[in-house]
């Protein structure tokens, strides 16, 4: 039995400080390390966000080898019965890639706190500079394909009638204006709808109350398959979670991002 048990996967503030003192409880701050020294939600473990990524070009996005996830949970004191609180101070895009890495590795007890830092401090709630003590832990870990589209997944699923691309890159990175690649543009089909869209800035960054019905709108609708991505899997670490939240059946995160596709020489596009 655990205190976060029948909550959903986005909390709020209050939530989540009504259980700081549960044991189950594995609270992780993925923004920088200057933000975290200044003042972090009491009892949470800094994690380098860098350490969710491969790190290597040209899709520094892609999954890290399993070694280095092990070595990541590991470091966390990760087990079976682990609760996991996850937040950053942007409104969650790296909050949301590391819940993506939660269900690769098939651990479902974790929950999103909904507009992440600046929404604890909106509240009023107390920050701390204490860095917790962290048990480390011996991890071995089975990876799953399923929250995850491979290019040529993604590739091969191109015109269906039951795909939704979400492009949540800027509105000039998506007619291919800003290139942060070797070609610019889109992929065929995609929807863009911009992550910070997706926010409220007058709610502490919170998910927007209406974001179901704007993305029915769009097109971006729970019957369909979901492949979001950016440039490399940050900002759309927040598409990610959204969708899930809203309960959609199949959502995959594209973790080459753009900075597979648009790096390939044959890889179609749109502008």
């Amino acid at each position: 039995m655990s205190a976060f048990d029948n909550l959903p996967l986005v909390i709020e503030p209050n939530e989540l400080a009504e259980r700081l003192d549960a044991a189950d409880l594995i609270l992780l701050d993925l923004s920088s390390a200057a933000r975290y020294a200044a003042g972090h939600i009491p009892g949470a473990r800094w994690v380098d966000a860098k350490r969710t990524q491969l790190g290597l070009p040209p899709a520094p996005g892609l999954l890290p080898e399993r070694a280095q996830l092990e070595a990541l949970f590991a470091d966390l004191g990760h087990h079976p019965h682990a609760t996991y609180v996850v937040y950053d101070d942007e409104g969650g895009p790296w909050a949301g890639r590391f819940i993506w890495l939660l269900d690769v590795i098939g651990h479902q007890r974790h929950h999103f706190l909904n507009g992440g830092l600046q929404a604890w401090i909106g509240d009023g709630l107390a920050l701390s500079q204490d860095v917790p003590t962290v048990a480390r832990s011996e991890v071995t870990l089975t990876l799953s394909d399923a929250p995850t589209a491979t290019r040529d997944y993604l590739q091969s699923r191109l015109g269906a009638a039951d795909l939704a691309i979400w492009d949540v890159r800027g509105a000039d990175e998506y007619r291919g204006e800003k290139l942060s690649s070797a070609r610019g543009g889109h992929i065929p089909g995609a929807t863009h709808f911009e992550w910070t869209a997706g926010m409220d800035p007058q709610r502490g960054m919170r998910i927007r109350t209406d974001i179901g019905e704007v993305l029915q709108s769009l097109g971006i609708t729970p019957d369909k398959e979901v492949i979001t991505h950016c440039q490399t899997h940050r900002r759309s670490g927040f598409s990610y979670v959204v969708a899930k939240a809203l309960g959609y059946p199949r959502v995959k995160a594209y973790a080459g991002s753009w900075s597979e596709w648009g790096n390939l020489p044959d890889t179609p596009i749109e502008r």
